[in-house]
């Protein structure tokens, strides 16, 4: 059944570079908890205890505003496929702006996605995995390529203007420094 680890392992990361799938859940001491599922190819494993994602441009922006405020964060992997296993990863994540120095270094290890807004990067504290033995099995067709295209058609400008409109202030009124 379920174990905690320190760290994560050689069997533990290759699962995570499988996934199409990973959800991001923060909270500040008060208002919303967050949780958003994430895909395309956002996620890497940097070592055994530290992890980065780069987050897209979307509707809304309350990672980055809780992280500001509280940098707990807790990263989930299911298997819709294969073997059953629900897979969290906790810890303190910063979050980097393309305007950072840290930004612009670990760009590097993803790839060129329009819409990037942030990376987030964590440092982990917990390993838990769980049996998963409740998650159905699911087949994967494809990932959806509507974000990127609708990123790339508004280009620097439009997603900057765009961040500006919608990215400012999360659901409870806290600042992204987008």
């Amino acid at each position: 059944m379920g174990k905690k680890l320190d760290k994560l392992n050689d069997d533990l990361i290759s699962f995570i570079k499988k996934q199409p799938l990973f959800f991001v859940g923060t909270a500040t001491a008060e208002g919303s908890v967050n949780v958003s599922p994430k895909g395309i190819d956002t996620f890497r494993v940097i070592s055994d205890s530290k992890i980065a994602w780069l987050n897209l441009t979307g509707s809304g922006n309350e990672t980055a505003a809780h992280l500001i405020k509280n940098p707990r964060m807790t990263i989930l992997f299911c298997a819709f496929e294969g073997a059953p296993l629900i897979l969290r990863l906790y810890g303190k994540a910063k979050i980097y702006h393309p305007r950072d120095e840290e930004f612009v270094r670990l760009k590097e290890i993803f790839a060129n996605t329009p819409g990037a807004r942030q990376i987030i990067e964590m440092d982990i504290n917990l390993v838990q995995s769980s049996c998963g033995f409740a998650v159905p099995l699911m087949d994967f067709k494809a990932q959806r390529d509507i974000l990127t295209d609708w990123a790339d058609k508004k280009g620097e400008e439009g997603i900057q203007e765009y961040w500006n409109e919608k990215n400012q202030v999360s659901l409870d009124g806290f600042q992204t420094l987008t």
